[in-house]
């Protein structure tokens, strides 16, 4: 590839850790279904493969989405919000699990107030064991 060729990638403005926060919303449906951070290598390896690839801070690796699940989110569409700082993933969802939970999204608890106090609440069901997902 040329330079002409990642003058899209240079725009793109990375945090002084080189990291840009990558959004994974189901193109269909509109939820937000999971959050990680993104480099250069794995920005650039999402829009070479059309699956979604991140960089695991935990690791200090990068993660292929479903490369153990086989999860994979296909790519529908690539955004830039208008700072230039934040990804948003219009994405398919292979299988229909994006957290490691066995759920539909890792943003299954929501914030609820019951008999005056505050409580995370589970919303999602599990929708497979991740004992059968992962090895």
């Amino acid at each position: 590839m040329t330079a002409a060729d990642l003058a899209w990638l240079d725009q793109v403005k990375f945090d002084e850790q080189g990291l840009v926060p990558g959004i994974a919303q189901d193109a269909e449906s509109g939820k937000v279904v999971m959050f990680a951070y993104m480099n250069r290598e794995s920005l650039l390896e999402t829009v070479k493969t059309g699956n979604a690839t991140y960089w695991s801070r935990s690791r200090n690796k990068l993660w292929r989405k479903g490369e153990e699940s086989g999860h994979v989110q296909r790519i529908q569409e690539l955004r830039l919000d208008c700072d230039g700082d934040v990804i948003l993933m219009r994405i398919e969802q292979v299988g229909g699990i994006a957290c490691h939970t066995g759920r539909e999204r890792c943003f299954y608890n929501r914030l609820e107030q019951r008999d005056g106090v505050w409580r995370w609440v589970v919303t999602d069901p599990v929708l497979k064991d991740p004992e059968s997902i992962y090895r």
